[in-house]
């Protein structure tokens, strides 16, 4: 299940680390080039601690405005590049968080504190997944350069969920619509909101000359992120005005292309062929582009049967997903079997064998053989999540909130997890429990009020256990606290505007 966003109209546009662009009232246009006035970047930059604050908040914003992709195996594969990334990344440092939108856009941006978003349609546009890390480590340049941070002003610094608006804010008025960028825009202090965040050209070249090393140093193709923009430059004159946002947020001319290519030639080609999980995560997606399951089976029954694929396994894969959407289990089955068969350990061929086996009734089937998985690979949160969903199918969801609080443990917030732990805690008859997931499901979506009535419920529940209590307790004054000071630092900077003063902000 994916997660729905609560504005109805998203546009077909994105906002990448190359233009954040805040405004106030009316729209400006963009100036792709124009180096804004943010004064020294030395004065701009945050502390780490004041970053990772930021960042969560603004992963908050953007889980409650964009369709965040829940699917775990292609979020996994995604995360699994990147680390491959940051490992050949000498000045990578601090956590990063990778994550997939689910629009058909070419676009990935890089937001405070390492949370760097990839857009479903930008998997779907690279050719190689060299082309895919080639954005991937541009992005990761971004972030550890901190060009995002040095774009903000030491001397109007925001508050954190203030300046976690105010990125959101950019976000929203590019992908929502124009009416929620300035709706958001307008609720934060309109003398700080008066200039855009816009990454200079200078900012550009460097992401791109630090991804093109890090490409090299990853052995991937080093020249795939000057083949990109090329492609992607000619295409767009079919696009006119509708062009890959990757156009309109990282501008592509023929020096910026050049340079690459000057970059490239300092390694020289590095051919390397593509992981199969990348070509999975392209199956996945296509399979999931197609509005009937009737289309989705036509397609890959039509390029199987012409040849017009990269990857058969892959090919298959997707065929297979879209015989189980259209309810053809057994079809599914025998593919699903033979793949697993030819690569026993693939995450995306164990969860759908084990999907497949539980829409057909045999839940303690697949109960036993991801059993078997996860002990060969424990660490693999997508086969966890996996066997938990068939613990539930099978009637033992004591057991599976006991998995899912494990998953959780690891990867905090969450918040499609959090909404499995609440209907598991639920059947399993935790009442304290089911609230407090839900607190946290509603915390991840930036819904702080609500997420705190919750906890205060949770703690009203009898038999609660004196260490869950202690814990709920605590994380219920933390945002207790949290609400306080939003409540106060809005009521400060609403005095301070009727009285026409510029506020002062802290990190």
């Amino acid at each position: 299940m994916r997660r729905k966003t609560k504005f109805p109209r998203l546009k077909q546009a994105a906002i990448g680390a190359g233009a954040l662009i805040a405004v106030l009232g009316t729209a400006v246009p963009a100036e792709p080039f124009a180096l804004p006035d943010m004064g020294s970047p030395s004065d701009a930059v945050m502390s780490t601690g004041a970053e990772q604050r930021l960042g969560k908040a603004f992963m908050r914003s953007v889980r409650e405005s964009l369709p965040i992709l829940d699917d775990p195996v292609v979020t996994d594969y995604v995360e699994s590049l990147g680390r491959e990334l940051l490992a050949a990344d000498n000045n990578a440092g601090g956590d990063f968080t990778f994550f997939v939108i689910d629009q058909p856009v070419v676009n990935a941006f890089a937001g405070p504190g390492g949370y760097i978003g990839v857009y479903a349609g930008l998997i779907l546009a690279a050719e190689t997944e060299s082309e895919l890390a080639a954005v991937m480590a541009h992005e990761i340049a971004h972030v550890t350069q901190r060009h995002l941070m040095r774009s903000i002003d030491d001397q109007s610094k925001l508050s954190i969920p203030a300046t976690a608006l105010l990125v959101a804010a950019a976000i929203l008025g590019a992908q929502v619509s124009a009416d929620a960028g300035v709706a958001a825009i307008a609720g934060i202090q309109a003398a700080t909101l008066q200039r855009k965040i816009n990454f200079t050209r200078e900012n550009e070249k460097e992401a791109d000359r630090l991804g093109i090393v890090t490409l090299a140093k990853g052995g991937y193709d080093p020249y795939a992120m000057a083949g990109f923009f090329e492609r992607l430059a000619k295409n767009s004159r079919v696009y006119e005005n509708n062009a890959p946002e990757f156009l309109r947020t990282h501008p592509v001319n023929t020096n910026r292309i050049a340079d690459a290519l000057g970059r490239a030639d300092d390694f020289g080609a590095q051919q390397r062929p593509d992981h199969l999980r990348f070509q999975l995560a392209r199956a996945k997606l296509r399979e999931a582009s197609y509005k009937r399951p009737e289309q989705a089976v036509d397609h890959f029954r039509d390029t199987l049967r012409e040849g017009r694929y990269r990857n058969i396994m892959a090919e298959r894969y997707g065929y297979a997903l879209a015989l189980e959407r259209a309810g053809k289990l057994g079809a599914a089955q025998q593919i699903a079997t033979e793949l697993l068969d030819a690569k026993p350990m693939l995450p995306e061929f164990i969860t759908l064998d084990a999907r497949l086996d539980v829409k057909q009734g045999k839940a303690s089937q697949a109960v036993a053989h991801l059993k078997q998985a996860i002990s060969l690979a424990p660490a693999s949160w997508p086969l966890r999540i996996s066997y938990a969903d068939a613990l539930m199918a099978a009637g033992k969801p004591s057991e599976a909130l006991d998995e899912l609080t494990t998953v959780a443990r690891l990867r905090p917030g969450n918040a499609v997890l959090y909404e499995k732990l609440e209907e598991a805690a639920l059947k399993a008859g935790d009442r304290a429990a089911t609230h407090r997931f839900r607190a946290e499901k509603l915390y991840a979506e930036g819904d702080l009020e609500p997420a705190i009535r919750q906890l205060e419920i949770a703690l009203r529940q009898r038999d609660i256990p004196y260490h869950d209590a202690a814990l709920i307790q605590a994380r219920l004054d933390i945002w207790k606290e949290e609400a306080r000071d939003s409540k106060q630092k809005k009521k400060k900077d609403r005095d301070n505007n009727q009285r026409g003063i510029s506020p002062q902000i802290k990190n």
